[in-house]
Formats: C-alpha cells, structure tokens, sequence
C-alpha cells in the first residue's frame, strides 16, 4: 500500500500527457459523454413507458438482456465492425462510447420506469381531476414524483460507466485505464493498483457529487419516500427496479 500512495503522490506522475490530471480529464470525458447520450435515451423512453404503460414487458426483458452482454467482447466487436469505417482515434473512440452508453442505458431507463410507475394513483387522479392533460400530468406530478428513482438510476449507471471506462484504454485510448494497460504491459504491478485506487476514488467523488445535487434538486417532501418507492409494489416494478443494480 505505501508503493501506491508513493507512485500516486510522485510529482512526476502528475505532469505532462501521461500524468494523472491528463488522465483524469480523459476519463471523465468519455464517462460524461457516455451517461448524457445514455440519459437522453433513457429518461425520455422510461418516462413514456411508465405514463402509459405501454412497451413494460419488452423493454423489463430488453433491459436484462442488455446487462448481461460482455463489455469486453461488446467493444472488440464494435471496433472491428466500425473501426474500418471510421478514421483516426473516432475509430477506437466511437465504439468505446457505444459500449459505455449500452451499460448506462438500463439503469437509467429502469429508474426512470420504476420511478413513474410507483407514482401514488391518487395523486395522478387528483391531476386528471384538476383538468391536467395526459402531458401536463408527467411534467407537474410523475416527473417530480419520480426524481428519487431517476437519480438513483443516474447514480448506478454513471457509476457503472465510471468504474468501466477503463475498457478504453483497450481500445488504444486514453483515461485512467492507461495505468493499467501501460502497467500490465511491463508487470508494474504498483502502477496497475494506483491506476484501481485512482478509478474507485473518482467513483465515490462522482456518486458524492450526484447525492448533493439530488438533495438539493429532489422536494424535500419526496426524500423520505425514496426507501418505500424502491420497494416494488408488483412483480413489474420489481423487475425494472432491479435492473438498477449493478451487473455481477
């Protein structure tokens, strides 16, 4: 343990375009590009599927059929396939992303899914009683309603795709997935375990980053509710929240 923190804390590893910070930025490039691409199809789908209940049983089973394809053999799949088509580094860049936006994807589809589906009836009548239309009803009760789930499905897939963007640096590119290719390709062993260490560290940094924006985004009235709306209420709900946690 002290050769990490030796090797983490040596100046040398913190400059130029092999250091730390370099890394640090190409990481988070990739997860940031990936969770948004990811939310963009996630959130809308989810959230449609869970106000009119149309598509549940397709995309509950599309969802565990997604986890459970192999991010390694995904990516060596999609660089052949894409990486003739391509030129330069969007040839290893490209499918990387499209690995990392498959991982991200349930997670966020089945919190927002879940999220609206355990949505109390009565406060979705009340709405209809109120003269809300089908739309006005998302936007002003199951949207804000929803939020606990839809964050606790943003929160597992960016960490998912935090922790796996490391399969870039498979590909030839960058992130801090480069500490361990580089290092297990000369057997430093040292640098390998600081590249994991680096990896965790900035994955409880981002989770803490997204549990401080979803306390002060969420109604506080909604944040007592979060432990009894991830407790499915049907056999439906239980499938879709299951699908936020992560893949073994």
């Amino acid at each position: 343990m002290n050769g990490v923190i030796s090797w983490i804390t040596a100046s040398e590893h913190w400059t130029g375009e092999d250091g730390v910070p370099n890394r640090l930025l190409e990481h988070l490039q990739y997860s940031f590009t990936a969770v948004v691409i990811a939310a963009l199809i996630g959130i809308p789908l989810g959230l449609y599927i869970g106000h009119t209940g149309r598509g549940r049983f397709v995309v509950v089973n599309l969802v565990g059929a997604i986890r459970a394809i192999p991010s390694l053999g995904l990516l060596f799949v999609s660089v052949l396939l894409l990486g003739p088509r391509l030129d330069g580094d969007a040839a290893f860049l490209v499918p990387s992303e499209i690995v990392l936006v498959v991982l991200a994807v349930p997670p966020i589809l089945a919190g927002a899914y879940a999220g609206v589906e355990e949505v109390d009836p009565a406060a979705r009548d009340a709405a209809k009683g109120m003269g809300m239309r089908g739309t006005e009803v998302l936007a002003k009760v199951e949207l804000p309603c929803a939020l606990p789930l839809i964050f606790s499905g943003l929160r597992s897939g960016t960490l998912q795709v935090v922790a796996t963007a490391t399969i870039a640096a498979t590909a030839g590119m960058g992130g801090l997935g480069r500490f361990l290719i580089d290092g297990l390709a000369v057997r430093d062993y040292t640098q390998m375990a600081a590249g994991a260490v680096l990896v965790a560290a900035l994955a409880l940094i981002v989770d803490l980053v997204f549990a401080l924006v979803q306390r002060y985004v969420v109604s506080p009235g909604l944040t007592g509710r979060v432990g009894r709306a991830s407790r499915p209420r049907n056999r439906r709900a239980g499938a879709a929240a299951a699908a936020l946690q992560p893949a073994p």
